[in-house]
């Protein structure tokens, strides 16, 4: 007879636990995944593995593999995770027994958030010297430290040292030397508890909430990799959607990228380490670790995680099998725009090359008019050489735009083929859509280009058609607005209203409107000056026609004066009697023709 144990049973006190406290972040998050596809790769089946610390209940699932015992300092925390965990221990570190030990060790929400209140206080240096003491030979570390200069810090409008939510009551970063500040202190604080570091990932645009982890050494080497560009833009520009920021967090870590710092400029790092494994243990499981990959990637509405890994042939994409998913088939009359089947890239090489919207911006704030036009070019001639016989586009052609081809030497790839329309669209409308994207972010986003700046977002589109070599009207435009509308809405997941809504924003966007996404003081700054000198010209051609108005009423007093002037004088009146006989005859004649027309005319019927 067996005995199933409620979760209330799970839960260890030995002392030191938080009664009135909770670390845990409101709700699921989403961002989180690849924090939690990271854990599940370097946790074996069948490990004992030891969460510390706050986590979101998707990494938890993401272990269900394993046995876990979750180290917590709240007790309402350990309440909520223990249906989730083998054992809780709420308490802090202190809580651990001595000769516990554990294959892998878990703190994706760093150590402050270890270390209880009311018990002795160890310090992140002490905390971490007994999280690694709990280790194995052989065993993993997987920790998260948070850079006191990171992205998030720079772009942030809150300041962090003014944060008064629970798991932020102490202080970290450079103001406490017990801390590591950089990489390369995090990296001598782990060799000196005796652990080696396998792999960094920089962690963006969060590090509570990661949406893209990518290999901190591979960043700082591949400044020009339109993956980590497209990957680090879309984790900004998705991760903080609604934040209020001081300036643009995706043009920073695409700047950063390009210098070499986007390993250094990062939020925060996901460190992996590893204890040497104890001799008799070198032909076990533990002794070839699994590879890990280039880059975890949070893409989607869904949550899937894309993982680039380096092999033989060179980067390619894979999917877990929990991962691997196609979307069934809608009927006809609910089938969204767009569908995706990420299967279709497990396997697959990464294409290689830059960005095309970096090197279009970067152009167009050169004034590099011959780049401009040998890029757009080249764009628009491989999109209609896809076209079929019908002018169409279909598959994951049809949704190529300017944010999603990346360029190498004088060809043209697309990053991610797994997304794929529904039904063909027009090559031109396609052209359209890629176009208006490039021509909303240069106006929106307040970029220096060699345009007029009197052109509105339909208008330059047009001109950077004519550019790339087509001749494209409004309306076609106007229908690259409405597909616009119904991808967008089905990569975010939106309904019916929030398509509407959708279509609505899109249709009524300005120059002098901010851009979509993170709420810039920067950009907002911009946007009002451009609003600022949009009324100077509206007022002065107010005024302009104001004064014409006035000067032609003023001459038509003028003209009434002279014409009253006239009327009352002798000369006026004389003339008046003597053109009025030359009238009445002028008239009579007429009236003498009409009635020998009319006469003529019905003679011959009276013949008849």
């Amino acid at each position: 007879m067996t005995t199933q144990t409620s979760p209330a049973d799970r839960i260890v006190l030995p002392g030191g636990e938080m009664l009135a406290w909770s670390d845990l972040p409101e709700g699921h998050s989403p961002a989180a995944e690849p924090l939690a596809a990271l854990a599940a790769l370097v946790v074996p089946a069948g490990a004992r593995v030891l969460v510390a610390g706050p986590h979101d209940p998707a990494l938890l699932d993401r272990l269900a593999h394993a046995e876990v015992t979750c180290l917590l300092r709240s007790y309402p925390d350990g309440v909520a995770l223990a249906a989730r965990a083998a054992r809780v221990v709420v308490g802090g570190p202190a809580g651990l027994a001595d000769d516990e030990r554990f294959d892998v060790v878990i703190a994706g929400s760093g150590l402050d958030a270890v270390e209880s209140v009311e018990g002795a206080r160890l310090g992140w240096g002490g905390v971490l010297a007994r999280l690694a003491g709990a280790l194995r030979p052989g065993g993993t570390l997987l920790l998260r430290v948070d850079n006191p200069v990171g992205l998030r810090r720079l772009v942030d409008a809150d300041p962090w040292y003014a944060r008064r939510d629970d798991h932020a009551w102490t202080i970290a970063g450079v103001l406490d030397t017990d801390h590591p500040a950089n990489r390369e202190q995090v990296r001598d604080r782990l060799a000196q508890v005796g652990l080696h570091t396998r792999a960094c990932f920089a962690a963006y645009p969060d590090p509570e909430a990661p949406r893209a982890l990518i290999d901190a050494d591979r960043l700082a080497r591949h400044t020009t990799s339109g993956l980590f560009d497209a990957l680090l833009h879309e984790a900004c520009v998705d991760g903080l959607a609604t934040a209020t920021v001081l300036q643009d967090p995706a043009r920073l870590a695409a700047d950063a990228l390009h210098a070499g710092l986007g390993a250094v400029l990062a939020p925060g790092w996901v460190v992996v380490a590893s204890r040497q494994p104890a001799p008799d243990t070198a032909d076990g499981p533990y002794a070839a670790p699994v590879p890990l990959p280039v880059a975890l990637s949070r893409s989607g509405p869904d949550g899937e995680v894309l993982e680039v890994v380096d092999d033989p042939r060179g980067w390619r994409w894979r999917l877990r099998s929990a991962d691997r998913r196609a979307e069934p088939a809608a009927p006809f009359a609910t089938r969204e725009a767009v569908h995706r089947d990420t299967a279709t890239l497990d396997g697959e090489p990464v294409p290689e090359g830059r960005l095309l919207r970096t090197l279009l911006l970067d152009a167009a704030l050169r004034r590099d008019l011959h780049t401009l036009r040998r890029l757009l070019h080249g764009y628009a001639a491989w999109l209609m050489g896809q076209a079929g016989p019908d002018g169409t586009l279909g598959d994951a052609a049809a949704l190529a735009t300017v944010d999603t081809v990346l360029v190498d030497e004088e060809r043209y790839t697309l990053l991610d083929p797994s997304w794929r329309a529904t039904v063909p669209v027009a090559a031109e409308v396609v052209l359209a859509r890629g176009l208006r994207r490039f021509a909303t972010t240069l106006v929106t986003g307040g970029y220096a280009h060699p345009w007029t700046s009197t052109l509105d977002v339909a208008g330059l589109t047009v001109v950077l058609a004519g550019v790339a070599g087509h001749d494209l009207d409004r309306a076609t435009v106007a229908a690259a607005v409405d597909i616009e509308a119904a991808v967008t809405a089905a990569v975010r997941g939106l309904g019916t209203e929030g398509r509407a809504v959708l279509l609505s924003e899109l249709r009524s966007v300005e120059p002098t409107d901010p851009p979509a996404g993170p709420r810039s003081y920067q950009q907002l700054r911009e946007a009002w000056l451009r609003q600022r000198e949009e009324l100077k010209r509206v007022t002065a051609l107010l005024k302009w026609t104001e004064d014409l108005l006035t000067s032609r009423e003023r001459a038509l007093r003028r003209a009434e004066v002279t014409i009253n002037l006239l009327s009352g004088s002798m000369s006026y009146r004389v003339g008046r009697l003597a053109i009025t006989p030359a009238r009445l005859a002028r008239r009579g004649a007429r009236a003498a023709r009409r009635r020998l027309r009319d006469a003529m005319a019905t003679k011959p019927k009276e013949q008849q």
